[in-house]
């Protein structure tokens, strides 16, 4: 039956991140005519870049890449690659450097004989088989997440008692904390914090992440972790050009201030109210902007709409009492020379390992000894700095979030954490004394990250991941009590990363094409079979001789189970056989003859 139902033929995107700028692109590919809209006066969100007045260049978020193959499934569903887009990734070697108070560092890499030696440096023999034991579930994690999570939409609970997603589901440790499932691995108190301290880059602890996130540290293991050259943003700014030749028109220094509704039940979004008073009408407006942040400010609220209000009201109430992920305290530091002890990417451990955690966590404040990341990202590309000699640095320090009613002393709580970074540098990697080499320093703290980017509670990861934050329970891509409206972005399904929330940005379009019964011209999620299916096609043809096929005895059960069957089935033909070879008058009774 043809569809009477009309097609949408415009659509404002509120927000220019990852995700508004990737799920605009996919529109107007389908056909619509897009204007994003960004309250910045640049795009990319927390994954933008600046530089400073002396001309270094700072990532102001993500500075590493993970998960490339989810970024070239965008380009490539764009009809084109990063190589030809201009993009160039440069693979980061070692991974890192990781730093411990009493002077040993692990370095962790792609390489299996030097991550053989590491492991056995401290864990023997034994160990190596345990870490190759770890990496063999952290792959079925990663390959299960790509498969039944990453390329699929939850939209409601009776999705999670699907045949089909059970067992892969029970198979993601979704339980299990990420520290708990690694101490069965490595039983070194050492080797389980290298394996977990991952969990920073979902805004969590690994006292409470579910287990499924080991396959973080598989994909920087099995895939590597790169850097673009001229700075992470480079890659959306790619995906923004490629935008713009289909149509999608940017406007930046734009705030909204609401969403507009209407229609013939007052439950339909028409477009958005700019802070200037101006009016933009559209057939469909999409959330790019925090969504916590959204619902409580941008969405009709109960005093504002009597149709929808209330209930979007009580639902924003919610959400702001969910789980948020952690903030940060974030340095850019220009240094007047390089300072070559440190690699591209350098985690300090604290020693008060989960003490550190609960700091964070739990009490929401900077912990007294703080775990922190550095990243140099003039050591992998030379351009982050205006002259060889010199380094820009960022450090990473994980903080509480915002919360209400706090009278937090941020100035004083910089001057800690600054302090302890470059002391705890100093004393680690024994290098020369750091403070009067910065000549520049541009700070974050938790509410500049909430007044520029307009994140709830200052969380730079949006919403946590725990258990009841995640698949069905995380906020859904299609918008609370309103038609036409949706999200994308770190606090909706799938969830936080940029690589995440590009996956994320292709099934919220595909939603929005499936609602409206308009084609999706790329290939759809519930056709995508894996990485395999990308290798074949980047490949071309491929012979007789790579065809895949799958033995019986794929693992030594099944193995040792044909071994038992064949071997009956003998023991049946030999004494079938030999009965049936009895001289006559011979009885058989019992086992007497």
């Amino acid at each position: 039956m043809v569809s009477t139902q009309e097609k949408p033929r415009t659509a404002i995107v509120v927000g220019a991140g990852a995700g508004g700028i990737a799920i605009s692109a996919r529109l107007a590919k389908a056909g619509l005519k897009v204007t994003v809209l960004e309250k910045n006066d640049f795009t990319g969100g927390r994954c933008s870049i600046f530089r400073s007045k002396a001309g270094f260049r700072f990532d102001q978020g993500p500075s590493l890449l993970l998960l490339p193959n989810l970024f070239r499934e965008t380009f490539g569903d764009l009809d084109t690659t990063l190589e030809k887009e201009g993009v160039e990734l440069l693979q980061c070697f070692p991974n890192y450097d990781i730093w411990f108070s009493d002077g040993a560092v692990f370095r962790s890499s792609t390489d299996t004989v030097a991550m053989k030696k590491e492991i056995e440096k401290w864990e023997g023999p034994d160990g190596f088989q345990r870490y190759l034991t770890w990496l063999a579930e952290a792959h079925g994690h990663y390959e299960s997440s790509l498969q039944h999570v990453l390329h699929r939409n939850f939209t409601n609970h009776l999705q999670l008692a699907d045949p089909r997603f059970v067992a892969p589901g029970i198979a993601l440790h979704p339980l299990e904390s990420i520290w708990s499932r690694t101490s069965r691995y490595f039983w070194s108190d050492r080797l389980r914090r290298v394996f977990t301290f991952a969990t920073m880059y979902m805004g969590m602890s690994p006292y409470d992440a579910p287990s499924t996130y080991s396959l973080l540290q598989y994909t920087e293991l099995a895939e590597g972790i790169w850097y673009p050259r001229g700075g992470f943003q480079t890659i959306l700014a790619a995906i923004e050009r490629i935008g713009r030749k289909l149509g999608v028109e940017y406007r930046l220094s734009t705030p909204v201030s609401k969403i507009l509704t209407g229609g013939p039940d007052g439950r339909t979004a028409t477009g958005v109210q700019l802070e200037t008073g101006e009016q933009l009408h559209a057939d469909l407006v999409i959330v790019n902007a925090d969504l916590v942040y959204a619902y409580n400010n941008l969405f009709p609220q109960e005093n504002e709409d009597a149709v929808v209000g209330k209930e979007i009201t009580t639902y924003a109430r919610q959400l702001s009492t969910k789980e948020a992920s952690c903030s940060s305290i974030s340095f850019y530091w220009s240094f007047s020379q390089k300072i070559p002890e440190l690699g591209t990417h350098n985690i300090f451990l604290a020693d008060e390992y989960k003490e550190s955690f609960d700091a964070i966590f739990k009490r929401h404040t900077l912990p007294s000894d703080p775990s922190f990341y550095i990243n140099v990202p003039s050591r992998i590309d030379p351009s982050a700095a205006p002259s060889p000699d010199q380094d820009a640095i960022i450090a990473l320090v994980p903080i509480g979030h915002l919360t209400s009613g706090s009278s937090t002393d941020y100035s004083a709580l910089i001057k800690q954490a600054r302090a302890a970074v470059l002391q705890t540098i100093q004393r680690r990697i024994k290098c020369v004394d750091l403070a009067p080499l910065i000549i520049e320093e541009t700070i974050n703290t938790p509410p500049v990250w909430q007044e520029k980017f307009n994140l709830d509670r200052g969380a730079i990861l949006g919403l946590s991941h725990s258990f009841f934050n995640v698949l069905s329970f995380r906020p859904r891509t299609r918008a609370k009590a309103l038609k036409n409206a949706y999200f994308v972005g770190a606090s909706t399904h799938p969830g936080t990363g940029v690589p995440i929330v590009l996956a994320g940005a292709k099934i919220t379009a595909e939603q929005i094409l499936e609602d409206k019964e308009m084609e999706v011209p790329w290939e759809l999620n519930k056709h995508w079979k894996g990485e395999q299916r990308a290798m074949e096609r980047s490949r071309g043809f491929r012979g007789q001789l790579d065809v895949l096929k799958r033995p019986a005895w794929v693992d030594d059960w099944n193995l040792f189970m044909g071994m038992v069957v064949a071997l009956l089935g003998l023991l049946v033909v030999y004494y079938s056989g030999f009965l049936g070879n009895v001289p006559s008058g011979m009885k058989v009774v019992g086992d007497d003859w």
